[in-house]
C-alpha cells in the first residue's frame, strides 16, 4: 500500500514536463504578425541601430565604461 503512494510523486516530475511542452508547443494564443508590423518594427530598429552607431563614433571611438546593471 504505500509503494502506490510513491507512484504520484514519481510521476509528476515527467508528466509536467510533458503538460509543459505540450503547453508551450500550442504557442499560448498568439496570433501571427501582419507583415506591415513586421516591416514596421524592422525599421524602427535599424533606425536605433544606426543613431547608436552615430552616438558610438561621436565619442571619439574610445570605448565608454559599461556601468553596472542596478
Amino acid at each position: 500500500m504505500s509503494d502506490l503512494l510513491y507512484l504520484p510523486v514519481l510521476l509528476a516530475c515527467p508528466v509536467g514536463m510533458g503538460a509543459m511542452m505540450w503547453m508551450m508547443s500550442r504557442g499560448h494564443g498568439s496570433r501571427p504578425q501582419a507583415a506591415e508590423d513586421k516591416q514596421a518594427e524592422l525599421a524602427g530598429l535599424r533606425a536605433e541601430i544606426d543613431q547608436l552607431r552615430a552616438e558610438r563614433s561621436g565619442a571619439g571611438g574610445a570605448p565608454r565604461p559599461v556601468e553596472p546593471s542596478r
